[in-house]
């Protein structure tokens, strides 16, 4: 029996481009960021992640609460930069080894855009993707052993039972008046029962699947069929344009620096 990874209702419009073409275009997209240290690009990068957020069928709140993390660490990573990037310029201030200085100020500033820029299309273009459709796409589409598919698959279904896992434990403390003062040791001592958790469980699952025939030689079927349609390519193509055109437009304006020359 056979279907499609499309069948089911999507929230947005990238939720019925197949995984494996998302997972393909933001490697297209963000890869090429990395080579350079300039805000054009990543501003241009940026600029297009944003115009195309909507498609991913997430609301205002959702997408907000996802980048979050993205908004903490790009002025974490731009002061370090700011303080300790190559002195050139101006200088503003300066403290045994950190030097502010025009170029650190706009390191600092190119920084913290190529983070979001980079981060931001991962929020976007993975929103949504089940596992499970990932997994047919990666078999039957990119032709991995199935061995590898199948584990991977596992592993991000097992995402969402160590934030289950994380909530108990913190109920459980809770219940037993462990969760009130110390938060930071109580944060230590859940990582370690979380980490005991994922290694039983981990154990367990991989006898299960080995038990049914998951690890078993020889060509191996699946419940749904993966292809890459008009869409898919559209997806990809999408994706590697917004690269070259954040590169070319940095280029054009002569604002591109690569990474070794920062």
């Amino acid at each position: 029996m056979s279907g499609d990874y499309a069948h089911k209702a999507p929230r947005g419009l990238l939720a019925t481009v197949n995984p494996v073409a998302r997972v393909l275009g933001l490697i297209l997209m963000t890869t090429p960021l990395l080579i350079s240290v300039d805000w054009v690009s990543a501003a241009v990068a940026l600029a297009f992640s944003l115009a195309t957020a909507p498609l991913s069928g997430l609301s205002v709140r959702q997408f907000t609460a996802r980048a979050v993390p993205l908004v903490v660490a790009a002025p974490i990573s731009g002061i370090s930069m700011a303080l300790y990037g190559n002195p050139e310029g101006r200088e503003y201030f300066s403290f045994l080894l950190a030097h502010v200085t025009d170029n650190s100020i706009t390191l600092a500033i190119a920084i913290m855009l190529r983070v979001l820029a980079v981060g931001l299309p991962v929020v976007v273009l993975t929103a949504g993707i089940d596992p499970t459709d990932l997994g047919n796409g990666l078999a039957q589409v990119l032709r991995l052993p199935s061995r590898f598919v199948l584990a991977s698959v596992a592993g991000m279904r097992l995402i969402g039972l160590f934030i289950d896992d994380w909530h108990a434990l913190t109920r459980a403390r809770r219940a037993r008046g462990l969760g009130d003062r110390g938060k930071i040791r109580r944060i230590f001592s859940q990582v370690f029962a979380l980490l005991v958790f994922a290694l039983r469980r981990g154990a367990k699952l991989a006898t299960a699947m080995e038990a049914r025939g998951f690890g078993a030689p020889g060509p191996r079927t699946w419940w749904h069929t993966s292809r890459l349609r008009a869409r898919d390519v559209a997806t990809v193509v999408v994706c590697a344009l917004i690269a070259v055109a954040a590169i070319g437009i940095s280029v054009w304006v002569g604002e591109f620096r690569f990474l070794g020359v920062a």
